[in-house]
């Protein structure tokens, strides 16, 4: 369990999908480069199995904004974008509506 005070150290912000990269070290890989609206950010995701290049450009996802930077496959990713899955495979969490980039989710 995660206390309340844990919780609220998370960032998630309103981003939008720039630009969509084959991972050059992995097949289920994407490197995604967002607009949070001050700054870009790179996340890599495993969602490569599940959208097209072409699904995802644009599209408002919601983003770990403050996650430490890690090395997956030798890609720097900067955040993290959240995702649902189940049975049938993933689907990336997204506002109703088009949001202010960097707006927060609370």
């Amino acid at each position: 369990m995660v206390t309340i005070d844990d919780f609220r150290k998370i960032e998630l912000k309103v981003a939008q999908i720039k630009e969509v990269n084959e991972h050059p070290n992995a097949d289920k890989l994407l490197v995604l480069i967002l607009d949070v609206g001050d700054k870009t950010k790179q996340v890599v995701a495993g969602i490569k199995n599940y959208y097209t290049k072409e699904s995802l450009l644009g599209k408002y996802v919601v983003l770990v904004d403050n996650l430490e930077p890690v090395v997956l496959r030798g890609v720097e990713s900067q955040g993290m974008i959240l995702a649902g899955s189940d049975e049938s495979g993933i689907t990336i969490i997204s506002p109703e509506r088009p949001l202010k980039l960097g707006s927060i989710v609370k």
